[in-house]
């Protein structure tokens, strides 16, 4: 399904087309940032399309095809292209960019398996024209065959990037003129492919990569990025300089290439965070504020202490030319920013709402609260969602998935003791063997997901109870459809997805609805759950209870909005900082042990208070009062 979720857009840069190269100055390779990686897929599987059609030579197309996660959607579009008669791929040869050694192309977590099921087996590309690096050839072969893969000649190359600048598997520090070869994989590489061989000890140590000298040998290279956490490195590949640190750098010097990112990818290029250094702009109370957060973390003042010459000296020039002078804005700006703070997030009853985010009748609200796993309520907004509780207003939680691929085995076997300890029936040797069976890169049994399913509902409701919210009553577990796959790899969402959070929507007709609005991965779960809620909010749109409502959105555990685009802060006490700290604690399977617990060794409990102590502290130096923590929160409607 299209895409549904973007940020509201206020102010920025004015696009002018005369004025193009201007506003990308700061970038060394030609960018298109699309609303959505839909649009950006579009974008790209066109060009695909037109490439292969005007391609009149007898030999086939060449097309070099990327792995990974970023060319699912590619791949979707492709495939419906080719079902709807608008491409065929019987004249078409691909080369695949990497594979992993040593490894059968029939097991499921191959490059080879996954690309065929994600695209090969739904074209009529000819079988004799498909080509893998072979993971299963012996070593002393390795190097006559990388010799003759490097022989294609490539017409186009679709690329993704790696989050450390990888492409392909070509580490940092890659040679720029390196050739198709095996190559030792990084530790925090295998970290990351280790979601899809269920554990770093079943992950393979080597691959066989298209080597830097071979993908730039390529006549024409569209490279693709998706998501917020693709940002940091899009930006250095674009805007930094050449380095073997970051390989994909070495695409500036391609004289045929195309970067297509989505809004997400983008947010950390100059004309993106900082867009008063490259052009004009419009300037909305919401984007002044922007710019004067940005010029006080510069200049190290507050607000109030901004001079005319601190706008002057860092560009802001033109924001003085809009009538107003410097002091007028710094009060306007602090006044702004003080608004957004509010210790009732239900608003508060009875008073004089006209500077609050939050208006004050109804009172109490019916507020609905989602989240896309059973933790990231606690964890993101959980002072927030103790406040609402504690002032009365009828909240409600829903976990969207189940978030059983999340719990260790070993914390199954665990309870299964537990249960038998407290004189319940002994399943333990059977849930053993229910463990012991599982193989590596297939979904889990689904007994044995169930079994951890059932242990993180039971510590949701712990959690939620641990402040006063009835779990049999407020608390709702949708196990929505697409996370159901036993693994890693989630399904595209349907129709079933929408309607179970639509009914649900109908059966709360609640004020307020906060959701996880993250803009990482458009395939992970936290972007596919905020998708899901935006389609199903479309189907009630026009029901006379949605007139009333409104849509906050919530960061997860290791991002937080930036004050610029701040609609509502609530402050949290060093007291609520413990309360929503006891509460995480309830979620005792993601303690220390979790399956897949990222590059951050901390707790979500440290995670979540540095971040909010982190929060409260920018508001501080910008002049506001101090406080012990605070939760911020981005008004989507």
């Amino acid at each position: 399904m299209n895409s549904k979720y973007g940020l509201p857009k206020d102010g920025g840069l004015i696009a002018d087309e005369a004025f193009k190269d201007l506003t990308q100055r700061y970038e060394r390779i030609a960018t298109q940032v699309h609303t959505s990686e839909y649009s950006g897929v579009q974008y790209v599987a066109e060009c695909i399309v037109k490439a292969i059609k005007a391609h009149n030579a007898e030999r086939p197309f060449v097309l070099g095809l990327t792995t990974g996660k970023t060319p699912i959607g590619l791949y979707r579009e492709l495939v419906r292209r080719y079902e709807c008669g608008e491409i065929s791929f019987a004249n078409v040869a691909v080369y695949s960019l990497d594979e992993f050694y040593p490894i059968s192309p029939k097991e499921k977590a191959s490059r080879n398996y996954r690309t065929h099921e994600e695209l090969l087996n739904h074209v009529d590309i000819r079988p004799e024209n498909i080509n893998f690096p072979d993971g299963t050839l012996p070593r002393e072969e390795l190097p006559n065959f990388c010799a003759n893969y490097d022989k294609a000649s490539i017409d186009l190359m679709i690329l993704g990037i790696g989050e450390d600048g990888q492409i392909g598997f070509n580490e940092p520090g890659s040679y720029a003129k390196s050739k198709t070869r095996l190559v030792q994989l990084s530790y925090n590489t295998r970290k990351v492919q280790s979601k899809s061989f269920n554990g770093l000890e079943n992950t393979p140590k080597m691959a066989i990569t298209m080597g830097i000298g071979t993908i730039m040998s390529a006549e024409r290279i569209i490279v693709m990025a998706w998501g917020e956490n693709k940002a940091n490195i899009v930006s250095r590949i674009v805007e930094g300089d050449i380095t073997p640190q970051v390989p994909a750098s070495y695409l500036q010097e391609h004289n045929n290439i195309d970067l297509v990112i989505d809004e997400g990818a983008a947010s950390q290029l100059t004309r993106v965070q900082t867009p008063w250094l490259v052009g004009s702009c419009e300037w909305t109370p919401k984007f002044i504020r922007k710019a004067v957060v940005w010029l006080c973390g510069v200049v190290k003042k507050p607000i109030l202490k901004l001079t005319y010459q601190d706008y002057l000296e860092n560009s802001l020039g033109e924001l003085l030319e809009q009538g107003r002078a410097y002091d007028r804005i710094n009060i306007d700006v602090f006044n702004d920013l003080q608004h957004t703070i509010t210790g009732w997030p239900g608003g508060k009853p009875n008073a004089d709402d006209s500077t609050r985010p939050v208006k004050s009748a109804p009172y109490p609200k019916s507020v609905l609260i989602f989240s896309p796993h059973p933790d990231d309520d606690v964890i993101s907004m959980g002072g927030t969602f103790i406040r609402l509780v504690q002032q009365g207003h009828n909240v409600h939680v829903a976990y969207e998935t189940s978030g059983n691929v999340a719990v260790h085995d070993d914390v199954v076997l665990q309870n299964i003791d537990v249960a038998h300890e407290l004189g319940f029936a002994d399943e333990y040797a059977k849930v053993e063997r229910i463990i012991k069976s599982k193989i590596p890169g297939e979904p889990e049994p689904r007994e044995l997901l169930n079994i951890k399913g059932s242990i993180r509902r039971a510590e949701a409701r712990a959690s939620v109870r641990s402040f006063g919210l009835n779990p049999d009553t407020n608390a709702h577990f949708l196990n929505l459809p697409f996370y159901e796959t036993g693994g890693i790899r989630k399904s595209p969402y349907t129709k079933a997805d929408i309607d179970i959070v639509a009914e649900l929507l109908r059966e709360i007709k609640p004020h307020q609805i906060y959701a996880a609005g993250d803009l990482s991965d458009p395939h992970g779960t936290h972007r596919t759950c905020i998708e899901i809620v935006l389609e199903a909010i479309e189907e009630v749109r026009n029901e006379e209870w949605f007139k009333d409502c409104h849509l906050w959105l919530y960061r997860g555990a290791w991002m937080e909005w930036d004050l610029g685009s701040v609609d509502m802060a609530v402050p949290l006490s060093p007291n609520e900082m413990i309360m929503k700290r006891h509460a995480i604690y309830r979620h005792l399977s993601q303690k220390d042990i979790v399956p897949f617990p990222g590059d951050d060794p901390r707790e979500f409990w440290q995670r979540s208070e540095e971040r909010t102590q982190t929060t409260a502290k920018q508001y501080n130096d910008l002049g506001m009062a101090e406080y012990q923590a605070i939760e911020v929160f981005v008004k989507m409607f």
